[in-house]
């Protein structure tokens, strides 16, 4: 299931570090054309690597927001930002090392510098801030000894093109590849089930930020990687809560915004539960936001070496999931541990099925002998003396798969002859993992 489309450039990276509130992630939004990191005056915001495509005369290139380096900071998360931070510089093409220039130069910034000078790639010193744009006030960021200051205000949008050109100068030469279709999975669930865990493990490295503390993740993070050759990109998410329960206007409201674009841009969905609890009233309503948006989907029961186990464990707790979340009967259940690894190999297989069985088509000429047999076995409904007919059935979308009926009269179309009749299709062809739209439309008999 390979999908060649193409040829591609090899896009250069380009990473963007400092220390905290110095402006990244403003720059990031500015330069990038679009709201993708959270921008708040906050220390720690930005936590994981985030990546975007830019553009700049004639280059494009991948820019990559990092969290702010402390390198002093005791703080079990500001350590975690920084290797986040560190292999983003290990894998640039060009580092973008923000100061501010309100602020001057402080401690932090010789820090960073000092990681800076060992990296052996192009870095360039970007003094932010600068709003009255008096290139006077960065001479003192020279004793940084990291070459020239490029002045520039992200706020005023000043200076912004003189850096970018800059930047480009520096990109290595350009490579062509071929371009594959890259499969998106969301990543998604309430705080704390194991997302980034599970991300980690099929990434097979600590690429996104993993802590027992609930709202570790804020943004949707995209990663690509690759698995028995084929391209993927995993988008990690922040955790769902109750809308009650999230500020308006906060961090955690944006991350809940970002997850659902996630949500909304993936062509499959993981939905990780976490099989050591109970099921809750927020598990049910990610579930049911997935299912009404026609995505794909794999339902992840984490941490399963958590759960004291007997014969009957499994089946009572697929009773309860099949009860609960009675409304998207067709997805497929993994009972997994991300900690362990144990079945984490069956994630992505689960995965391609239930995308290719949201791809799939059904011939008009079957579909209708499908539908002609189950109509044979259960009679439609009728009122006031009039029966449902079925004229003929057509499939004229995939993603999910769409299934228009066209009929006598729509207003007989019961719920349950409805569900029957998803039913028959269902069993006549898999669709597992993968909702199915019906829709019936009137049409005079000829």
């Amino acid at each position: 299931m390979c999908y060649n489309i193409g040829i591609m450039i090899k896009k250069p990276l380009v990473a963007v570090v400092g220390r905290p509130n110095v402006g990244k992630s403003t720059f990031f939004n500015k330069i990038c054309g679009k709201r993708i990191s959270i921008v708040k005056d906050t220390p720690g915001v930005t936590r994981d690597r985030i990546y975007a495509d830019a553009e700049w005369s004639g280059y494009s290139f991948t820019l990559v927001d990092t969290g702010g380096i402390e390198l002093k900071s005791e703080d079990t998360m500001f350590k975690h930002i920084r290797a986040q931070a560190e292999i983003a510089m290990e894998l640039a093409d060009v580092i973008l090392f923000f100061v501010d220039a309100k602020a001057g130069l402080v401690s932090s910034d010789y820090d960073v510098a000092e990681i800076l000078r060992h990296t052996k790639k192009p870095v360039l010193l970007v003094v932010n801030k600068l709003d009255n744009f008096d290139v006077a006030a960065t001479y003192d960021f020279f004793s940084l000894g990291l070459g020239t200051p490029h002045p520039i205000s992200c706020e005023q949008m000043l200076g912004l093109g003189d850096l970018l050109d800059e930047v480009v100068a520096l990109f290595p030469k350009r490579v062509e590849t071929e371009e594959e279709f890259s499969l998106k999975i969301a990543v998604v669930g309430r705080p704390n089930v194991g997302k980034s865990s599970i991300v980690n493990r099929l990434l097979g490295a600590e690429r996104v930020i993993v802590s027992d503390v609930a709202g570790t993740t804020r943004d949707a993070v995209d990663t690509p990687f690759t698995y028995m050759g084929r391209s993927y990109t995993i988008i990690d998410t922040a955790g769902m809560r109750r809308k009650r329960s999230i500020e308006n206007e906060s961090v955690e409201d944006y991350s809940v915004m970002r997850t659902v674009s996630a949500i909304d841009r993936a062509d499959v969905v993981l939905i990780v539960f976490d099989s050591s609890e109970e099921i809750t009233e927020q598990d049910v309503r990610i579930a049911g936001y997935v299912n009404e948006q026609g995505k794909p989907c794999v339902l992840i029961m984490n941490k399963w070496d958590k759960v004291e186990k007997d014969a009957y464990t499994i089946d009572k707790l697929n009773a309860k999931i099949d009860k609960d979340l009675a409304f998207m009967h067709y997805f497929e259940t993994l009972y997994i541990s991300a900690a362990t690894g144990q079945r984490t190999d069956k994630i992505i297989p689960a995965v391609d099925l239930a995308f290719v069985n949201s791809s799939q088509r059904v011939a008009t000429g079957v579909l209708n002998e499908v539908v002609s047999e189950a109509v044979s076995m259960t009679e439609p409904p009728s009122r006031s003396g009039r029966r449902l007919k079925i004229l003929y059935v057509t499939q004229p979308e995939a993603h999910p798969p769409h299934f228009v009926f066209f009929v006598n009269d729509d207003k007989l179309v019961h719920f349950s002859y409805r569900r029957y009749l998803e039913n028959s299709i269902r069993k006549a062809f898999d669709f597992t993992g993968t909702p199915i739209k019906l829709s019936f439309v009137p049409r005079k008999e000829g």
